[in-house]
């Protein structure tokens, strides 16, 4: 029982910690707004027609909260697990406010909304939409069977991932396949490197060969790129594969034999691997999902869902210029539908047994949030100065694409290079709604946002939704700095060959 005198001496000390806590909070949105004032009064602010450009005033270091919420992202697993997982959506949103209320203060109310609408409405929303879909179908497939987490069955699961992917796309085949991977694996001690190439091969680099393996890709096929041209990218994808695949069942087989030499014993069927399929009209409503994704993109360029003269496609007027687009609208409208009924149609047994839980999809939309808005002066500064970069040969495209993709959403940042790209003037080369840009620049802009995005957990959403997975069924995963750690060691010297036979005349 807590006495009075307790009471006395705790609640100063509570009041205190919760003074400081305001201090803090308040000191960060001044010194903010001090950066910005000073960028905006310095420049002036406006341009000649009254209008603000931020990517034009805005200093480097406007970038803070977004990095802000990444080290968050980073540390507080590390240092305080437990009170990170009941308040990571509140840090999100204080990095959000601490970029975005400044923001508003000092470039005006209009300038702010306009440009949180246009992110959140026009690129979070569809793109949370798509994840939950596609998590809410793929939860209620089971794949059933007596598979044996052993090396060969391990390096099957990921070709066969590796290879689906640019066809249901990264995040539908990484849903599909991890519960298969995880339930196979779940008698090893050592399985966090499984995951990790897991990430590296289905979640990221099978993406590359068609605009629905990827977002990036998808609105390169919007701005005129054919669909089946990105199947150029099918001798980077098999080199990157065959490489990845060959150092993981190197690790993976001596990992597996040590493990059996300390007494592992992994419980094998008589007769035989006998695989079956529960869940099964679910692919019904992958199919629909990954339908209506491609349905967007043709409806883009039909003169129903966009004005030939001008271009721009038809919509739901928002705010100030921000229009919804109807054929995001229908997408949107088919990917629900198509979870709501999965969720109605399916058993719940079925997903008990594949221990699904929403604990996944909930904390990347919660994450993402942020990163989404604490992003807008990373993406306007890059809009702002991408051209003057002075970026003209495939591997520096390749690596300045790469090294932002790692960090930021890869599909703005492909646009931007994109766009850079065809201003360059190009004499021959693809013709797009950005200009005429030559083949190998785009290839090395396609690869760069589509590969590297597998240097860090949130460089695509399938990277923190597959950690998130694997983290509720036991596996110790790396940390967010123990994972770019991963990549340093296999992927970076893997993108270096890359470079030497693809990308460096």
């Amino acid at each position: 029982m807590v006495k009075k005198n307790q009471i006395l001496c705790v609640a100063p000390s509570v009041g205190r910690a919760r003074f400081r806590a305001r201090v803090r909070v308040v000191a960060g949105f001044a010194a903010t707004s001090a950066f910005f004032a000073d960028c905006v009064f310095a420049s002036g602010g406006e341009t000649e027609t009254g209008m603000i450009e931020p990517g034009k005033l805005l200093p480097f270091w406007s970038v803070a909260p977004f990095v802000g919420l990444l080290l968050s992202i980073a540390i507080f697993p590390l240092v305080r697990p437990h009170w990170w997982e009941k308040h990571l959506f509140k840090v999100s949103i204080f990095w959000s406010l601490l970029f975005f209320v400044p923001f508003t203060i000092l470039f005006g109310f209009e300038t702010a909304f306009f440009e949180l609408i246009e992110i959140v409405l026009l690129d979070y929303l569809p793109f949370i939409v798509l994840l939950w879909g596609l998590f809410a179908v793929s939860g209620g497939i089971v794949l059933r069977g007596d598979l044996v987490g052993t090396p060969k069955v391990n390096l099957l699961l990921l070709l066969i991932g590796t290879l689906l992917a640019s066809w249901v796309g990264t995040t539908g085949a990484s849903m599909l396949l991890i519960r298969p991977v995880l339930r196979a694996n779940a008698w090893r001690k050592k399985k966090a490197h499984i995951i990790v190439f897991f990430i590296f091969l289905v979640s990221n680099i099978g993406g590359c060969l068609t605009p629905v393996g990827d977002p990036p890709l998808f609105l390169g096929f919007l701005r005129g790129v054919p669909f089946f041209w990105t199947m150029r990218l099918f001798p980077l994808l098999a080199v990157n594969a065959v490489v990845l695949l060959a150092v993981f069942f190197f690790m993976d087989t001596r990992l597996y034999k040590r493990e059996l030499r300390e007494g592992a014993e992994p419980a094998r069927a008589e007769g035989g691997v006998s695989i079956g399929l529960a869940g099964a009209h679910n692919l019904i409503f992958l199919a629909v999902i990954v339908g209506s994704v491609i349905l967007s993109g043709v409806t883009a360029s039909h003169p129903t869902f966009y004005d030939e003269n001008t271009g721009v496609l038809f919509g739901i007027p928002v705010y100030s210029g921000v229009i919804f687009p109807y054929n995001s609208v229908l997408q949107m409208a088919l990917i629900v539908l198509a979870g709501i009924c999965s969720i109605v149609t399916t058993k719940s047994a079925l997903r008990k047994e594949n221990r699904f839980t929403w604990g996944p999809i909930k904390e990347v939309a919660h994450l993402f949030i942020g990163i989404f808005i604490t992003m807008i002066p990373a993406l306007a500064l890059l809009h702002a100065h991408g051209a003057s970069l002075g970026l003209t040969r495939p591997w520096q495209f390749f690596w300045a694409t790469g090294a932002l993709s790692s960090f930021l959403d890869n599909a703005p940042t492909y646009l931007v290079f994109m766009t850079t790209a065809g201003s360059l003037g190009a004499a021959e080369g693809l013709s797009t709604t950005a200009g005429l840009i030559a083949p190998k620049l785009l290839l090395a802009i396609s690869a760069g946002a589509v590969f590297m995005g597998a240097n860090t957990y949130i460089g695509n959403a399938p990277n923190f939704m597959v950690r998130s997975i694997a983290e509720e069924n036991g596996v110790k995963m790396p940390s967010f700095f123990g994972y770019i750690g991963w990549s340093l060691c296999f992927l970076v010297p893997l993108f270096l060959l890359d470079t030497l036979i693809f990308f460096l005349n």
